[in-house]
């Protein structure tokens, strides 16, 4: 059984940085497609981007386009969430999510991990 753990999060200024990771247990992540969402305090679970096999999509967000990464390091049975330039609209709780493949839409995914909090203030 696949097993998700987010970490990397925290406080940030704006205009920071930070990275946050995905490890996987149980099963190789290359078998799956990886997502990151975002949920803000009363709002709904947004999908952030997506990477499958090498491929990453991170332009499910406008706003994080040019700004978010996703990469794999298959060494680590881990992709990271590359975030720069971060804004306060960017606080929310991030969620890794793994399924057979990407998709915007959360429900289209059975494996989450727990979530870590990003906040971004001055």
């Amino acid at each position: 059984q696949l097993q998700l753990v987010e970490s990397g999060g925290g406080l940030v200024q704006p205009g920071g940085s930070l990275r946050l990771s995905c490890a996987a247990a149980g099963e190789p992540l290359t078998n799956y497609a990886l997502a990151w969402f975002r949920q803000a305090p009363g709002k709904e679970r947004e999908g952030v981007g997506c990477i499958t096999g090498n491929t990453a999509i991170t332009n499910w967000i406008p706003t994080a386009k040019g700004r978010f990464t996703i990469s794999r390091d298959t060494s680590q049975n881990t992709v990271h969430l590359q975030m720069k330039s971060l804004e306060p609209e960017d606080t929310a709780t991030y969620y890794c999510a793994a399924d057979t493949s990407c998709s915007a839409f959360p429900n289209r995914y059975f494996y989450w991990g727990r979530g870590t909090q990003v906040s971004v203030a001055s």
